[in-house]
């Protein structure tokens, strides 16, 4: 158990109560700091405050209990990771495809964070109160690819602060059906749930949020795919999959917003048996996030990450270029 006084200063008379002791601890969110402050653990002349919004006066004197982590409900189990960066504060992973970050129905465990839990034993200090890890942005259990997460509140903090200031740049590659036209271009929607099937996500006219993607043609492979990079601007629900399917070219191997009649196009463009059925038969969305950059929450060292395509991915791109030599 851990405590804190915080003495209210001149400059910070008449603000409300979370937001004067958020400026006097700098590891502890305001959110943290409401939750304290509703049960109870922060007091003033020894009596409770129960109001987050409670104007402060200078010289009051509040006392803030931190109560230890609580476990996280998710039971740590011993899975092994691909780790790409590490230190006290954060931990970066290169996620294989198949993997679900979250617990939820029916993957209650086997995920990244269970996995997570037993490899930061001892190494979290509780993120709102729990000791689990700060997961920043998330990936489709399909996606493969570099993601980061946060051993405490305060890189927690920085590293969601990077995300929605639209600093933390993540880059992916994609295997997408035909070749894009421009080659290079930025796609710029509003995003939200499909009208016609809630299970999906779907551009909009109006009503979604502000989603933007900007794409290059890495290398095509004659007129049946090609290999692009995405570049996100905002970070929706499915969104590099929602918008490259709105642009007339779907992620191969996307089951949810996949090309429709893929056979007539591979006969049209008189794809190979095996390139064919290297296209038609990929198991997931031919997507991977490849690059993450960032500025260290704690140290402000800039981090720059890069994560080669998994072998799956490589082997439907050397299926590709084998016909593309043979002139499709």
């Amino acid at each position: 158990m851990e405590s804190i006084t915080v003495k209210a200063l001149d400059t910070d008379h008449g603000q409300r109560l979370d937001k004067t002791l958020a400026g006097h601890i700098a590891d502890m969110s305001r959110a943290r700091l409401q939750a304290l402050i509703a049960e109870g653990q922060v007091t003033a002349d020894g009596q409770p405050m129960a109001d987050a919004s409670r104007k402060v006066k200078a010289g009051e004197v509040f006392v803030v209990v931190i109560p230890p982590p609580v476990a996280a409900l998710p039971q740590a189990q011993d899975i092994a990771l691909d780790i790409a960066y590490e230190d006290d504060d954060l931990i970066v992973i290169n996620k294989p495809a198949d993997m679900v970050v979250h617990p939820a129905a029916g993957n209650l465990d086997g995920t990244l964070v269970n996995a997570l839990l037993a490899h930061c034993d001892g190494g979290l200090s509780g993120i709102g109160g729990v000791k689990r890890p700060g997961i920043v942005h998330r990936l489709d259990k399909e996606t493969s690819g570099l993601m980061v997460a946060a051993k405490h509140d305060r890189a927690h903090q920085g590293l969601s602060a990077q995300l929605s200031s639209r600093t933390l740049k993540r880059v992916y590659q994609a295997v997408v059906w035909a070749v894009p036209a421009p080659t290079q271009g930025r796609i710029e929607t509003q995003i939200g749930r499909s009208k016609t099937n809630r299970k999906k996500m779907a551009v909009l006219d109006s009503g979604g949020k502000e989603a933007i993607t900007e794409y290059k043609v890495l290398e095509n492979f004659g007129l049946l795919a090609s290999l692009v990079e995405c570049r996100l601007q905002t970070g929706r629900t499915h969104q590099i999959r929602v918008h490259m399917a709105h642009i007339g070219h779907p992620l191969v191997g996307d089951p949810v917003y996949g090309k429709s009649s893929p056979a007539k196009f591979l006969r049209q463009h008189k794809a190979d048996e095996d390139v064919a059925a290297a296209m038609n038969n990929f198991p997931r969305q031919a997507l991977h996030a490849a690059q993450l950059e960032f500025i260290h929450p704690i140290s402000e060292n800039r981090i720059s990450l890069r994560a080669d395509l998994p072998p799956d991915m490589q082997g439907l791109l050397q299926c590709l270029r084998g016909q593309a030599l043979k002139g499709s």
